[in-house]
């Protein structure tokens, strides 16, 4: 563990902004779970405030982190980071008859984001434009889905990709039985 308290101090706003985001919870879910007020988390988060032992400790424990590891100075290269089939995040409210799970970390949200999306038999998913500039890139995993991207229409199948602007309303329809899709939104 690293000796120095200037280097604890310069650690630790990062490593727990680190394990925040790797839990997928937000700022008023950790107080919620520490009982650490919204501000004084991110005020630590942003290295604007020194916590207390206490303090620390009940964030370490919301954050379901090691307290002696969080503080820990020796590299971490050598580590896989794996988020099991069962605790992927998926949605299921948005478009008909599709499920969307999302295999980008939280934190690239708005940036470069990954998604499977598993359509049934004339599931589609209908998305409004996005950001200026923002290109979708789409791979055919499973079946057919007919690709919309504003007056652009395409048939795909299985190991096709198709690059196109998400800055128009597209739609991604399964139009010959279930399809699933593996789609990269590179937002500009």
């Amino acid at each position: 563990m690293t000796e120095n308290v200037d280097d604890i101090l310069t650690l630790l706003p990062a490593r727990l902004k680190a394990a925040r985001r790797a839990q997928g919870l937000s700022l008023e879910a950790v107080a919620n779970l520490s009982g650490v007020s919204r501000s004084m988390v991110s005020q630590i988060e942003r290295g604007e405030s020194s916590p207390t032992i206490a303090t620390l400790w009940n964030l370490t424990r919301a954050l379901q982190v090691d307290f002696a590891g969080l503080l820990d100075n020796s590299e971490s290269r050598d580590r896989i980071e794996v988020l099991r089939d069962d605790d992927v995040p998926s949605i299921e409210n948005m478009g008909e008859g599709c499920l969307i799970r999302i295999l980008s970390p939280p934190e690239d949200a708005g940036g470069h984001e990954v998604y499977d999306i598993r359509l049934n038999s004339g599931g589609a998913l209908n998305s409004q434009p996005h950001g200026r500039g923002t290109v979708e890139h789409l791979t055919v995993l499973e079946g057919q889905v007919l690709l919309s991207s504003g007056d652009a229409r395409d048939s795909l199948i299985a190991g096709d990709t198709a690059r196109y602007a998400a800055d128009v309303p597209h739609a991604i329809t399964a139009n010959a039985g279930a399809a699933r899709v593996f789609l990269i939104v590179k937002n500009a």
